[in-house]
This record gives C-alpha cells, sequence and structure tokens, in this order.
C-alpha cells in the first residue's frame, strides 16, 4: 500500500520524537556519577549535609551516596579514593597522618579551640599549606573542614573522673590508627581500638569502658542507652574532611569546580550550624535519659595531654612554626 503525506508526515513527527527522547536520555546519562562513603549513619546531621550538596550540584553531577561504612569500612576510604574505586568521601584527618605525618598537629589534643577556630584555620595561608600536602601526595581534593561536635569521654562506670589520674585502666574505645591511639593515650586511658559500629555493643557488654565522642554521635548511635556518665573533656574539636578525588577534581571545567566547592561550603556552613545548635541541647535530654554530666578539671586533662604530644615522637613531625601559626588565628 502506498504511503501517502499523511502517514509520510506521521512516521516523520514519530522519528523526530524519539529522537529528542534519545537526546534527553543521552544528556541525562552524561553526568558522571560520584560514589561518596562515610562511616557516618543515615540518622546524622551530615546526612542531611550530604543531601544538600548533592542538590546543588545536580545539573552537574549524580551523587551515589553510601552510609554506615556499608561501602567502605571505616579507616579504608582513604586508600579507595587514592586507588581510583571511590570518587568522594568524609575522611578523618587521623587517616591523613598515617601517610603525612606532618597532619598529626591536626590531630592532637587541644589544639583548636571551637568550630569557628577550625574553620579560620582551614581559610588561612596556613591551612592551604596544609591542604596542599594532601593534594600533592596523597592526590585528593579537599573541599573542607565538616565539623561534627566536640568529644568528651563517655562512661560506663558511674564513678565520676576528675583528671587523667582517674583515667587510668580505663579500656577506652578508639578508632583504629596510630594518631587515634595516642588521643586516647593523652587522655590517660588505655586505648582500645574498635570499629564505630561495634561500640554500642562494646559498651553494653563490657568489651570496653567507655567512648569518646561528640554529642550528636552519642545520640545518632544511642550510646547513652548504654552508659552511667559524660564527662566533658572537650579534649577534640571533631572534624572530618569532605574529599573529593584529584582526577574528578581536575576533569571539572574552572566553572564547575566553582559551583562545586560552593555547593559544599554552604553544605558545611549548615551542618556546622547544626551541630552546634544540636550540642546545646543534648546535655539536658542525656541528663533526663538518667546520664551523669559533669565538667571535670579540664586544665589537668589539657595540661597533660599537651605535654604528652609535645614530648611524643609525633610532634617531630609537625611543620616549623605551625602550632603558632594556629594559636595565633
Amino acid at each position: 500500500m502506498p504511503i501517502t503525506a499523511k502517514y509520510r508526515n506521521i512516521i516523520a513527527a514519530g522519528a523526530m520524537l524519539l529522537s529528542a527522547t534519545a537526546s534527553t536520555v543521552a544528556v541525562a546519562e552524561d553526568n558522571p556519577t560520584l560514589r561518596f562513603s562515610a562511616v557516618f549513619s543515615e540518622q546524622d546531621i551530615r546526612a542531611e549535609m550530604m543531601q544538600r550538596f548533592e542538590d546543588a550540584v545536580a545539573s552537574d553531577f549524580d551523587i551515589e551516596i553510601h552510609y554506615g561504612g556499608t561501602l567502605f569500612s571505616q579507616g579504608s576510604e582513604l586508600v579507595a579514593l587514592q586507588r581510583g574505586n571511590l570518587e568522594m568521601s568524609n575522611v578523618s584527618p587521623q587517616d591523613v597522618s598515617n601517610q603525612i605525618p606532618a597532619w598529626s598537629i591536626l590531630t592532637s589534643a587541644y589544639l583548636f579551640r571551637d568550630a569557628e577556630h577550625l574553620l579560620a584555620f582551614f581559610r588561612s595561608d596556613a591551612g592551604e599549606e596544609m591542604k596542599g600536602m594532601v593534594e600533592d601526595q596523597l592526590g585528593v581534593h579537599i573541599l573542607g573542614p565538616t565539623f561534627f561536635g566536640t568529644r568528651h569521654v563517655g562512661l560506663v562506670d558511674d564513678e565520676r573522673i576528675e583528671t587523667p589520674d582517674d583515667m587510668s585502666g580505663v579500656r577506652l574505645r578508639m578508632p583504629p590508627g596510630e594518631s587515634w591511639q595516642f588521643l586516647g593515650q593523652a587522655l590517660g586511658a588505655n586505648p582500645t581500638a574498635m570499629a564505630y559500629s561495634e561500640v554500642y555493643t562494646g559498651l553494653q557488654t563490657g568489651a570496653i569502658d567507655g567512648q569518646d565522642n561528640p554529642l550528636p554521635n552519642v545520640q545518632n548511635m544511642r550510646f547513652y542507652e548504654v552508659m552511667d556518665q559524660i564527662a566533658l573533656t572537650s579534649h577534640l574539636v571533631a572534624f572530618d574532611l569532605l574529599m573529593v578525588s584529584s582526577s574528578v577534581w581536575n576533569d571539572m571545567t574552572p566553572e564547575q569546580q566553582e559551583s562545586f566547592q560552593s555547593a559544599a561550603d554552604e553544605a558545611i556552613a549548615w551542618s556546622t550550624a547544626e551541630h552546634q545548635r544540636n550540642e546545646q541541647n543534648l546535655a539536658d535530654f542525656f541528663r533526663s535519659e538518667g546520664v551523669d554530666i559533669y565538667t571535670p578539671d579540664v586544665d589537668a586533662f589539657r595540661d597533660y595531654a599537651q605535654q604528652l604530644y609535645l614530648e611524643s615522637r609525633l610532634s617531630e613531625s609537625w611543620p616549623d612554626g605551625m602550632l603558632e601559626r594556629i594559636n595565633d588565628l
């Protein structure tokens, strides 16, 4: 049967529709997928931080998010970034210091005064120098520090601790790694390496006597259910580093880099403010749950910890003058 003009028009319109649909699919498929892995849970404030970031960069990138260490376990994310098995992560500075000893200064107790001091450092020339070390030596680009609270000591025993002497013999859970373990020693405790996901059971069964975490983490992981007390030692302004592999970063156009960084800055700022607000309310909540919360002799803890760091081999690798530059900010 001959094809009439009417049918030719229908066929042509259909072809145009298929072509337009194919083009739309092609555009959608052109967005690179960046896999993000983190140890924190989906209930963590930083999970919403990442959702905000994902929404902000959606026109250029698809972010595939994995929480709770389900894609890569705690401590292995940085190596995965370096090997090209992962594109983005939230990595602890302790993991960085395992490969760049000079970075151990940023893991030391009582270094940063608060979140504002932390952010000021990473925006300073000194902060740029430390970030440059990571880019040059490890092949990852730091977008910024993700503050998640100030770390305190939580214990299952109801006997209060006032000084580092009172921590003698306490099996304090710390993440694996030399910097983390030394931090536990700097509190006077017997540091015990344990994965984050195992801490609740460890406290419950008596495998450990305590843990150190910011109050928002204690809430998210429900550690308060199996602890008797929290001593507000304020020994570490806790932060991780939002990272992207340098290969991904260098493949971006300058415009993409600018918008990517801007999205990270806005998401990090929101998360920082939320953590600060949350910390103010959580002490009262834990008290209502029967947890004893008090402030020990923080000066005694600070003096003990700082002396231990300065006398350790860790401080031998600290960049000359960096401690003074941080203190002067």
